[in-house]
């Protein structure tokens, strides 16, 4: 009887570095301060920024400030865009409502042709006017450079626009001759309604290498590291009415938390594991997000290779840079103004160089007092963004040869898909998994 040989399959590895400092809320202190500091703070790094470009833009024509504009006179103005929306929600609105039966707007988005945009810097805003700035494109919060004149009626009319684009980038490294992939997976929402339980132990599985002939444990083995974006779990916040919660209360609570530890330990048992919260997990609301406490997770925390990490998230993997979120800020933008999809709102931000211009805004931060985490001095290989409806990818170039993959990550529980990106020259596809059989 011939007995076949067994093979070894060893798993590759890659090297890691975590860059999460800049997002962890560790020595501030809140002491009732507003948000003013952030902007500030913004406004100070980013007109740095664009003074030194505006040497090479504009070099014929003055800098000024909104106060110092002269009627007719041509130069350039910087400073932070607040955009006026007449639909934009607010606390008056949500106690007026309860009076009306009119509803007040649709939610998924406060566009209106109404809309219009204001410059501000310390010393004063102007209204901007003109075909070139348009409203639908730019929010709350980005620090611009804008070449116009002031006009008779007191508004800035703009004639060119000087975003600060893409930062520097680290140099990409060499190209490797063997495949290292990546996995992104988002949305698993363990404890909803629509999760399935199967499908995410068929994505462990496949990781592990438990699945499949020797081929597909081949491949298995090229896994290097698995990256989970937000929304995690879904825990039915119902029961959560601050009464003293029963036995069978506290179970729906943890249960979920208890189902992900373990799925989580079989993963963090074969290779590295980052997890980050987001908007339904049991985390901080307001970005940048905390990490999951590790009490959470009594299982997979005891591996070295499980890392619990902020949202936003950057890291390193081979001198590849990865930058991402769980979705939040583009979701936001996408409440605000208009794009053809969700990778051209990615690149916008990396050309404000600002992963959040919504926040403090519209989009909950906690109020920094002397700097603005959010802004992107680095630039990035990969750019993801997790929780998104459907799959997508572009690879975006820069002015100064910068080139970063694109990724939105589907949610998991609605569609099955999880995202693997080759190390060796950045091309991603999906892994679809699915338990029903046709």
């Amino acid at each position: 009887m011939e007995i076949d040989s067994l093979t070894n399959v060893h798993r590759k590895q890659c090297t890691y570095e975590l860059s999460d400092e800049q997002y962890k809320i560790q020595k501030e202190t809140y002491k009732g301060q507003q948000y003013s500091h952030i902007y500030f703070a913004r406004l100070h790094l980013m007109r740095t920024i664009l003074h030194s470009l505006v040497s090479n833009w504009k070099p014929h024509l003055p800098v000024s400030t909104v106060l110092g504009l002269e009627e007719g006179k041509e130069c350039v103005i910087v400073g932070t865009v607040y955009k006026h929306m007449k639909l934009k929600p607010t606390i008056l609105d949500e106690y007026s409502k309860e009076r009306s039966a009119i509803p007040l707007v649709k939610p998924h988005n406060f566009m209106h042709p109404d809309d219009h945009l204001v410059l501000e810097d310390e010393s004063g805003r102007v209204k901007l006017s003109g075909d070139v700035l348009l409203p639908s494109v730019y929010v709350t919060g980005i620090v611009l450079a804008l070449h116009g004149k002031e006009t008779s009626v007191g508004d800035f009319l703009v004639l060119d626009i000087l975003e600060a684009d893409l930062p520097p980038q680290i140099e990409r490294p060499l190209i490797s001759s063997e495949d290292k992939y990546v996995i992104f997976v988002s949305g698993l929402s363990i404890g909803s309604s629509i999760s399935n339980p199967l499908q995410f132990q068929l994505l462990v599985d496949h990781i592990t290498g438990h699945l499949g002939d020797e081929k597909e444990q081949g491949i298995a083995a090229q896994i290097v590291h698995v990256v989970i974006c937000g929304n995690s779990v879904e825990i039915p916040r119902g029961i959560l009415n601050g009464q003293h919660l029963s036995a069978k209360d506290q179970t729906k609570l943890t249960e979920p938390l208890k189902e992900l530890d373990i799925l989580l330990n079989q993963l963090a048992a074969g290779l590295p594991v980052d997890i980050m919260p987001g908007s339904s997990d049991p985390a901080n609301f307001s970005l940048p997000q905390q990490p999951l406490h590790r009490c959470l997770f009594p299982g997979s925390s005891a591996y070295n290779t499980f890392r619990s990490c902020t949202n936003p998230h950057c890291f390193e993997l081979d001198n590849f840079r990865f930058l991402g979120t769980s979705g939040q800020n583009v979701d936001d933008l996408e409440k605000y103004s208009e794009a053809k999809d969700k990778l051209e709102f990615m690149e916008r931000t990396l050309r404000w160089r600002h992963l959040a211009p919504t926040a403090p805004n519209t989009l909950g931060c906690y109020p920094f007092t002397d700097r603005d985490p959010f802004l992107i001095e680095s630039c990035p290989h990969v750019y993801f963004i997790g929780n998104q409806e459907k799959f997508d990818t572009r690879l975006m170039k820069g002015a100064e040869g910068q080139m970063v993959r694109l990724i939105a990550i589907p949610r998991f529980c609605e569609t099955g898909i999880a995202v693997m990106l080759n190390l060796r020259n950045l091309e991603c596809h999906t892994l679809s998994l699915g338990t029903e059989f046709s």
